[in-house]
């Protein structure tokens, strides 16, 4: 099972909370260990710069001409 949730500060420590649905799902109590592996989530930055127009000629040449 794959879950995505949000890391939270308690004192020293980062925590992170199953939700209530998937600890019933997969009979998760309290005080029990489980095995988790941990995966820092990429963020998706596709169609950041919509909107913004391809690149002309004049664009490229720009930088080369100051010099």
């Amino acid at each position: 099972m794959t879950l995505i949730t949000r890391t939270r500060k308690i004192g020293g420590s980062i925590i992170v909370t199953i939700p209530r649905e998937i600890a019933k799902e997969q009979n998760i109590k309290e005080d029990e260990l489980v095995e988790i592996e941990i995966k820092k989530k990429r963020k998706d930055y596709f169609g950041a710069l919509k909107g913004i127009g391809s690149f002309t000629e004049e664009d490229e040449l720009k930088g080369q001409l100051d010099e």
